[in-house]
C-alpha cells in the first residue's frame, strides 16, 4: 500500500512540473519570441499609418489621360483616444451635429473596433481641411490622412470608367482574401472594378511610436516594420476621347446606347450610355449627396445600357436572318419577293410592311421589307431535311451563337448581360410538342423573343465589316510595365463565324447595306465622300401602365461600318422611345463615324445636323412623368425645410425675448453669494438647442421618408 501511494505521489508530480513547463513556455513564446503578440502589445504606444499608393491613371487611344490622380485628405479617427476632445467645435467645422457624430463614432466602432483608426470624414474640400488643420491640437484621436484621390479630365465616360469608393463591410467580406482594409478605396463598376488588382498597387505601412498624450515621437524601431507603396499600373485604352465627347453631346436629353468598334482590333473607341453624369461628382466630400440623387434619378445614370439592357433588336436582325437564308440555300441574291403591304404566309397578315412592290435581297434589305425576311425566317425553319421547326431552329441558333449572340461576348466590363436567342424547348412549353414556324414569325425581323445588347449588334457589325471573324471586344489595349495577371490573352483570340458561311454572302449582304444608306431607309444619314454600309431598325416595345401593358412609342436603331472597303469603324445606335431608325439613331452614327474618320464635322448641312441633334429632347414620356412627380416632391421637401426654418426661427426670437425678461428679473433679486453660480437664461437656451436638434432630426427623418 504505501508503495501504491509513493507511486500515485510521483504522477501527480510528474503531472504537475509538465503543468508548469507548458505554462513556463508559453509565455516565453508570447513575451519573448512572438513578434506577432509583440506588436499587439505595443499597439497602445505606436501608431500605424497607411501609405496608400497612387493608382493607375487610364489613358485614350493617344495616351490622353481620362483620369488623373489628386491629394486629398481624410480625417481619421481613433476612437479610443478621443476622450475629452471638444466635440462641439469638431462638428461645427465638418458642419454637423453632435447626434451625427456620436452615431458616425458608434458605427465606426461596430465595424472596426475603438482602437484602431477609421475614416470619420473623407476626401476633405481645400477648405475644410484648411480649417481643421489649424485646429487638429483641439481633437486628440483625430489626424489628417492624406491619399490620392481621382479627377476627370474630360468630365466623359462616367460609365465605362467607373468610380472608386471606401470598401464597406460587405465588401470586406466578399473580398477578405485580397488584403483589404476598413478604410481602404476600391474600384466598384467599370474599368475601375476589372482592373482593380492592376490599378489599387500596394499600401504602405509606417510605424511611428506615441507618448503617453498619443503624440508621436518617432520612427518604430527605425523602420523595420515598415512597407513601402507601390503605385499602381496604368491602362492604355483603344478610347477615344473626341469620339465619346461628341457621342455623349450627341446623346443629352435621351434615353439609349451607342457602341463604336475597331474591326480590326475589337477595341471599343467609344461606349456612351445616356443618361450619364459627370464622373467628377462621385469625388471629394459631396460624394455622398451626389450618389444618393444619382440612385434615385428616374433616368437610371448609373445603369450601363450598352451592356446591361437587352433590346429587341428589330431590322438590324434582318442581316443575320440574311445571312443565314443565304448560307442554307433557301434563297439567292437574285430571289424575289412580292409584298402588297403584308406578310401573307402565314395567313395573319402580320407582320406589315412599309413599302409596296417586290423586292430582290438587295433592295429589300434597303427597304428593310418585312414580307422578304418573314418568307427567308419560314424557309429556314420549314427546310423537310431538319424535321420540323424544333430542330430547325436549333440550326438557326447554332448560326446565329457564332455571331456573338444568345451569350456574354466578355468584355473587360463588369455587368454584362448576355442577350436571347429562344430555343425549342422554351417554344415547347407555348406551343406543344408539335409547333411551327408560323409561331414565332416575328423573330424574322428582330421582334419576339430574339434579343441583344447593344454591344452584340455592334460586333454584329464589326462581324460583317471582316467578312466573318471578329476580336472579343475590350476597352484596354495594354498595361504598363506588362500583363502581370493576363487579363489581355482572351482578346488576342481571334473568333470565326460558321465555317459554311462564304465571303460571297458577306458580299451579297454588304451591297444590301451599302443600298440602306445610298438609297434605302437611311438616304438622310448619307456621308458625302463616305461609303457607308448601314442597317435601321424600328422596335415596338411595351411598358407597364397601371398595372396594364401598354404600347410605347417605337425604339430607334442604326447599326453600321465605313468605310466599306477596309472598314476602321462599326457602330450601333439605339435611341429608346425615338420613333424610327432613320429619324434618330441613323443620323447620330453617321455624324459619330464622319468624326472619327476625319476627325471633325465638316460642312455646314453636317455641322447644323450635329446641332439638331444635340439639341433634341427624346426623354420618354413615362419618364418625363416621374422625373415631373420626384421634382413635385422635391419642391415639397423644399416648403417643408422653409416652414420649418420659420417656425424655429420664431420659437428661438421668442425664446430670447424671455431671455432677457428674465435675465432683468435675476439682476434685482440676485446677492453677492449667488453670483459663483451658473445663470439661468445659460441653461434655458442650451435646453432650447437640443430642443431644435431633436426636431429637426424628426423632420429630417421625415422628408427623407418621402
Amino acid at each position: 500500500m504505501p508503495a501504491f501511494n509513493q507511486s500515485r505521489s510521483r504522477v501527480i508530480q510528474i503531472i504537475f512540473l509538465a503543468v508548469f513547463i507548458i505554462i513556463v513556455a508559453q509565455l516565453v513564446n508570447l513575451q519573448v519570441l512572438s513578434p506577432k503578440y509583440k506588436l499587439a502589445a505595443e499597439n497602445n504606444a505606436i501608431f500605424r499609418k497607411v501609405i496608400y499608393p497612387d493608382r493607375g491613371i487610364i489613358f485614350d487611344r493617344k495616351k490622353r489621360a481620362l483620369l488623373e490622380n489628386t491629394m486629398s485628405f481624410d480625417l481619421v479617427v481613433t476612437p479610443v483616444e478621443t476622450k475629452g476632445m471638444d466635440t462641439l467645435a469638431l462638428c461645427e467645422l465638418v458642419g454637423i451635429d453632435t447626434s451625427e457624430y456620436k452615431k458616425r463614432i458608434r458605427d465606426i466602432i461596430i465595424k472596426n473596433t475603438a482602437v484602431r483608426p477609421s475614416i470619420f470624414e473623407a476626401l476633405l474640400s481645400q477648405e475644410l481641411y484648411a480649417k481643421l488643420y489649424e485646429n487638429m491640437y483641439k481633437f486628440p484621436g483625430f489626424i489628417l490622412s492624406e491619399r490620392k484621390a481621382r479627377s476627370y479630365t474630360y468630365n466623359i465616360a462616367a460609365n465605362l470608367l467607373g468610380y472608386i469608393a471606401e470598401a464597406d463591410t460587405s465588401f470586406l467580406r466578399r473580398h477578405r482574401e485580397e488584403g483589404y482594409e476598413m478604410g481602404d478605396y476600391a474600384g466598384m463598376t467599370g474599368l475601375e472594378r476589372s482592373y482593380e488588382k492592376v490599378l489599387m498597387g500596394q499600401r504602405g505601412i509606417k510605424r511611428f511610436i506615441k507618448d503617453n498624450r498619443s503624440r508621436i515621437q518617432g520612427s518604430y524601431e527605425n523602420g523595420l516594420y515598415d512597407t513601402a507603396a507601390v503605385a499602381g499600373k496604368n491602362l492604355f485604352t483603344s478610347i477615344d476621347v473626341e469620339l465619346q465627347k461628341l457621342g455623349e453631346k450627341l446623346m443629352n436629353n435621351k434615353v439609349g446606347s451607342i457602341v463604336a468598334i475597331d474591326p480590326k482590333t475589337g477595341g471599343i473607341l467609344c461606349m456612351i450610355s445616356a443618361p450619364t453624369y459627370n464622373p467628377n461628382y462621385l469625388t471629394g466630400n459631396q460624394r455622398r449627396k451626389h450618389f444618393a440623387e444619382l440612385l434615385l434619378d428616374p433616368r437610371l445614370p448609373f445603369n450601363n445600357r450598352a451592356l446591361g439592357n437587352r433590346y429587341s433588336p428589330g431590322s438590324t436582325f434582318k442581316t443575320v436572318s440574311g445571312i443565314i437564308g443565304l448560307t442554307e440555300g433557301v434563297i439567292n441574291e437574285h430571289t424575289t419577293v412580292t409584298c402588297n403591304g403584308a406578310f401573307q404566309g402565314c395567313g395573319t397578315g402580320k407582320p406589315k410592311c412599309l413599302d409596296k412592290g417586290t423586292f430582290n435581297f438587295t433592295s429589300a434589305i434597303a427597304h428593310s421589307d418585312n414580307t422578304y425576311f418573314s418568307t427567308v425566317y419560314k424557309r429556314i425553319l420549314d427546310q423537310p431535311r431538319y424535321g420540323g421547326a424544333d430542330s430547325a431552329l436549333t440550326v438557326f441558333n447554332n448560326y446565329a451563337y457564332t455571331f456573338g449572340l444568345g451569350h456574354k461576348l466578355g468584355i473587360d466590363l463588369p455587368s454584362e448581360k448576355n442577350g436571347n436567342l429562344p430555343i425549342s424547348s422554351y417554344y415547347r412549353k407555348i406551343f406543344g410538342p408539335k409547333w411551327y414556324s408560323c409561331n414565332v414569325i416575328s423573330n424574322a425581323i428582330g421582334q419576339g423573343e430574339v434579343q441583344t445588347t447593344l454591344l452584340q449588334l455592334a460586333n454584329v457589325m464589326a462581324i460583317i465589316a471582316n467578312k466573318g471573324w471578329y476580336y472579343t471586344p475590350h476597352v484596354v489595349d495594354s498595361i504598363d510595365g506588362g500583363d502581370e495577371f493576363n487579363m489581355l490573352d482572351t482578346f488576342k483570340i481571334k473568333h470565326f463565324t460558321d465555317e459554311r458561311i462564304s465571303d460571297s454572302v458577306f458580299t451579297a449582304v454588304q451591297d444590301g447595306m451599302q443600298a440602306v444608306v445610298d438609297y434605302g431607309t437611311a438616304a438622310a444619314s448619307r456621308i458625302p465622300g463616305i461609303v457607308m454600309c448601314g442597317k435601321t431598325g424600328t422596335v415596338e416595345n411595351y411598358a407597364k401602365v397601371n398595372g396594364k401593358m401598354t404600347q410605347q412609342k417605337d425604339h430607334s436603331f442604326f447599326g453600321a461600318f465605313a468605310p466599306r472597303n477596309n472598314p476602321k469603324i462599326a457602330i450601333a445606335v439605339i435611341c429608346e422611345n425615338a420613333g424610327q431608325g432613320a429619324w434618330a439613331a441613323a443620323p447620330i452614327a453617321s455624324l459619330m463615324v464622319e468624326q472619327y474618320l476625319r476627325d471633325s464635322i465638316t460642312g455646314e448641312e453636317r455641322k447644323d445636323l450635329e446641332e439638331t441633334m444635340s439639341k433634341k429632347n427624346l426623354i420618354p414620356a413615362l419618364m418625363r412623368m416621374e422625373m415631373t412627380r420626384l421634382d413635385s416632391l422635391k419642391q415639397i421637401r423644399e416648403k417643408q425645410k422653409e416652414q420649418y426654418q420659420e417656425r424655429m426661427n420664431k420659437e428661438i426670437e421668442d425664446n430670447n425675448d424671455n431671455e432677457d425678461s428674465s435675465e432683468q428679473d435675476i439682476k434685482l433679486k440676485t446677492v453677492p453669494k449667488q453670483k459663483s453660480n451658473p445663470p439661468v437664461p445659460v441653461k434655458t437656451r442650451t435646453s432650447v438647442s437640443a430642443i431644435i436638434n431633436d426636431e429637426e432630426k424628426r423632420v429630417r427623418e421625415a422628408i427623407n421618408r418621402i
